[in-house]
C-alpha cells in the first residue's frame, strides 16, 4: 500500500478548468466518500484551492489507482477524463511525499513562501479526518507535511521570498528602463492579487509617477487603487477587456494574473515597453521579446536568478529546498520501516509456533522428563530462537530504512551477522577460468 496523488495547480492547468474542479466542504466530502468506495482505494484526502486540486489517496495497485481517481474527479466535476489526463500531474510513494512536502513549506506557490497553503493542508487534513477518510498512512503523510512547512517557516527566511521576487524583478526592469528609480514613470498592473499587490506596492516605493490597474474582477482592482490613493501614489482603474489600450501610455507592465489566456499578445505592443510577467503559468507571450524595443523579465528566469545568486533570499531557497529534501529521507524511512514491521511480527510468531510445536513433540517422546527439567529446556530453546532472530530483525529494518539494493550472499550476511572472509593473495596464484570449470572450456577430462 503505497501513497497516491494525482493533482493539478496554477503549473499545469488553465484557471478556468481549476474552477470547475474546486470543490466546497460538501463537494470535498462526497468525493472522498467516493475514493474510498473505489476498490483499490483505502484513504483520501482532497486538497482544493484556488490555485491547486491535489487528491492524495492509499492503493493498492498503481495504475488501478490513478484510473479511479480519475473516474471520480470526472463525475465529481462533469469533466470528461480525457480533458482531465491532459492536465494532471501524478505523483507515487516517495514522490507523492516530497510533493505534498513542497507545497505546505510554500515552495510551489506563485508566491513563494507564502504561508497561507500550510494552513490549507491543516484544513484539508483535519476535514478528512473528520470525515473518516484518512487511516495511518495518510495522517503519517499529512503530520509530516506539516512538520516540514512549520521547520521551513521557521528555519529559514523564505517567507520573505514572495516580496524579493517582486523586488528582483523591478530592479531588472529598472535595469532594462536604464534608471535608477521610477520617478517620471507610469506603470500597468495586470491582477489584484497577493503579487500584484506587492509590485503596486514596491512600484510605490521607487518612485512610480501613477498606476493604470485592471483586474478581471473590477472590484478587486478599485480596491487595490484606493490603497495605492491612501499611500500617495494615484492610480487609475481600467476593464481587463480594454488592458491593451492603455499599453501606449505606460513604460512598465507588471502582470500577475495566472489567466487561462495571455494577457498581453505581440500583437498588443505598440512600441518600446519593459514587461514583467510574475505568473505560472505565464500571463505575457514571449513573443513580444522578439520586438525591437521590448524587454521581458518573468518568473522562470527571476527563479534561476535568485537561485544562482549568493543573496539572503537565495540561500533561504536553498535552504528550504534542503530541509524538504531531508524530511523526505527521514518519512520514506520511517515507513519503510513500518512496512515490514508486520512481516517481523510474523516471522517472531512463526517462530514461536514452532518452538511450541517442537517442545510438544519432546513433551510426547519424553513422558519421564520432570516439569522442571522441561521448564528449563523451554526456556533455553526461547533464548535460542530469540538470539538467532535478533540479528536478522533488527537487520531487516536497517535494510527497509535506506531501501539500498544488496545481493543474496549480503543479504544473508547482513541478515545473519555473518562475517565474510578476508582474503589475502598474489593473483598469479588464483586459478584460471579454464580450471574453475573446464566443461565451459571444452577441456572436460
Amino acid at each position: 500500500m503505497s501513497v497516491l496523488l494525482v493533482g493539478m495547480s496554477h503549473r499545469s492547468a488553465p484557471v478556468a478548468l481549476l474552477e470547475r474542479l474546486s470543490m466546497d466542504s460538501e463537494v470535498q466530502h462526497g468525493a472522498a466518500s467516493a475514493l474510498i468506495a473505489q476498490p483499490s482505494l483505502s484513504e483520501a484526502m482532497i486538497i482544493s484551492t484556488c490555485n491547486r486540486l491535489e487528491v492524495y489517496t492509499v492503493t493498492n495497485a498503481f495504475h488501478s489507482g490513478v484510473e479511479d481517481v480519475l473516474r471520480v474527479l470526472g463525475d465529481v466535476s462533469g469533466v470528461d477524463v480525457a480533458e482531465l489526463r491532459s492536465y494532471l500531474y501524478v505523483r507515487y510513494a516517495d514522490a507523492a511525499a516530497e510533493h505534498i512536502f513542497t507545497v505546505a513549506s510554500g515552495l510551489d506557490s506563485m508566491v513563494v513562501g507564502e504561508q497561507q497553503i500550510i494552513g490549507q493542508v491543516r484544513t484539508s487534513y483535519v476535514d478528512a479526518v473528520e470525515r473518516g477518510t484518512v487511516g495511518p498512512n495518510l495522517h503519517s503523510l499529512a503530520q509530516a507535511a506539516l512538520h516540514t512547512g512549520k521547520r521551513v517557516h521557521s528555519e529559514t527566511g523564505i517567507d520573505d521570498s514572495g516580496a524579493s521576487m517582486v523586488t528582483v524583478a523591478l530592479e531588472r526592469a529598472m535595469e532594462l528602463l536604464r534608471v535608477d528609480d521610477l520617478r517620471g514613470k507610469r506603470a500597468l498592473v495586470l491582477g489584484a492579487g497577493a503579487m500584484s499587490s506587492l509590485a503596486a506596492t514596491h512600484l510605490g516605493k521607487n518612485g512610480i509617477d501613477s498606476l493604470i490597474l485592471a483586474n478581471r474582477t473590477r472590484d478587486r482592482a478599485e480596491r487595490l487603487a484606493q490603497h495605492s490613493r491612501e499611500a500617495g501614489v494615484p492610480a487609475d482603474v481600467v476593464d481587463f477587456a480594454d488592458r491593451a489600450t492603455v499599453l501606449g501610455q505606460v513604460d512598465l507592465v507588471v502582470s500577475a494574473t495566472a489567466s487561462d489566456e495571455f494577457t498581453i499578445t505581440a500583437d498588443d505592443i505598440p512600441g518600446p515597453l519593459v514587461l514583467a510577467d510574475l505568473s505560472l503559468p505565464r500571463d505575457i507571450d514571449d513573443a513580444v521579446a522578439d520586438i525591437d524595443g521590448v524587454d521581458l523579465v518573468n518568473i522562470e528566469s527571476l527563479h534561476e536568478t535568485m537561485r544562482g545568486s549568493d543573496n539572503e533570499d537565495s540561500r533561504a531557497l536553498r535552504r528550504a529546498e534542503a530541509i524538504v529534501a531531508e524530511e523526505v529521507d527521514t518519512f520514506g524511512s520511517e515507513q519503510r520501516v513500518r512496512e515490514v514491521a508486520p512481516a517481523v511480527t510474523r516471522l517472531r510468531r512463526n517462530a514461536a509456533e514452532i518452538s511450541g510445536q517442537e517442545l510438544q513433540r519432546l513433551r510426547t517422546r519424553l513422558p519421564e522428563m520432570s516439569e522442571s527439567d522441561f521448564d528449563q529446556v523451554s526456556r533455553m530453546v526461547k533464548r535460542v530462537v530469540d538470539k538467532l532472530l535478533h540479528e536478522p530483525t533488527v537487520k531487516i529494518k536497517e535494510l527497509a530504512a535506506t531501501a539500498q539494493t544488496v545481493s543474496v550472499e549480503e543479504a544473508v550476511s547482513e541478515l545473519f551477522g555473518l562475517e565474510t572472509p578476508s582474503v589475502a593473495v598474489q593473483a598469479q596464484r588464483l586459478p584460471l577460468p579454464e580450471e574453475l570449470n573446464p566443461q565451459l572450456h571444452g577441456k572436460e577430462k
